[in-house]
Order: C-alpha cells, then structure tokens, then sequence
C-alpha cells in the first residue's frame, strides 16, 4: 500500500481533474462512448451525491487525484456504489487506491445506517468484477435492484452487499 494515498470528500474545483479522470478511463480504456455532457451528475457532485446520506470521496497522491467513488441515497437504508473510477497507474500492485476508496465508502454507509448497497457495472470491467466480489458484493439479476435504483445504459451486471 502505498503511504501517500488520501482519501477525502469532493470539494468544488475537483471536478477539473475528476471528469477527465472518468471519462477518459471509460472511453478511453474501455471504448464506451460517453461524454461529461452525457453524466449530468458529474456537474453538481454536492447536489447529486452529497445529499441526504450519500457522499462522493477522491483518493489524492501528491496533490493529484487519483481515484473517485460515489455513493448515492437511494432510499430506504439502501444506497448505490457509483463512479468508482482509479487511474491506471494507482491499480493494482500493492497502491491500495480501491480498497482505501471502497472501506471509506462502506464505513460512511455504516456510520449512516445504510444496510445495502448495489452497484451496476458493465460487462468489460473484468478487474472490477474481481474486485467487487473479492470485497463481499454478491451478483444479483437486475430484477432483484430496489425500484429507486439508477440503472445506466452501459449496466449489464448488478452486485450488492448487506452491511
């Protein structure tokens, strides 16, 4: 784990990095053909996910941001795992980058009494897959998400986790 990764809230002016961060991870590396204009959420963090009991974290390394996860308040004690994006120098070998963002994540929807969590992902993010079901995230079929669930386009496969 590298020492020098923090992880903190968003605050205004990160979006300057985070937006090319995500968006050039998703169409870049994984070909998906999506622009910031298409991710509205991305232009109000505080208003989209920094209400009620979600949240929207970055992991710093040397002043850079490096890694985004959200997490939305859907009602009903359950919540949605988004914009989990780390910079490909920041993944695997031992930087820790994910698994800091991911307990971060899981200890605010503990301290906010938030029972479930589901995420949606696409079928190319192999990695995130292991990634998530290494961490406890069991697959589930999409008829199983909560009605308040946002299901995007691009989501092909469902996980949740019970806290």
């Amino acid at each position: 784990m590298r020492p020098d990764i923090k992880i903190r809230p968003f605050a205004p002016g990160d979006e300057v990095e985070l937006i090319p961060l995500i968006v050039g991870i998703q169409t870049e590396e994984f070909n998906i053909p999506i622009t910031a204009a298409d991710q509205p959420d991305l232009m109000d963090i505080p208003g989209f996910y920094q209400a009620n009991r979600g949240n929207f974290w970055v992991a710093e390394s040397g002043g850079r941001i490096v890694g985004t996860v959200a997490l939305l308040d859907i009602g009903g004690g359950k919540a949605a795992l988004r914009k989990m994006f780390v910079d490909k120098g920041f993944r695997g070998n031992g930087t820790g980058t994910s698994g800091l963002l991911l307990r971060t994540l899981l200890s605010w929807a503990g301290e906010k009494d938030l029972g479930r969590i589901f995420l949606g992902t696409t079928s190319k993010f192999l990695a995130a897959h292991r990634f998530y079901e290494k961490n406890g995230f069991l697959e589930i079929d999409k008829t199983a998400l909560p009605g308040t669930f946002p299901v995007m386009s691009v989501d092909t496969k469902f996980y949740e986790i019970r806290i």
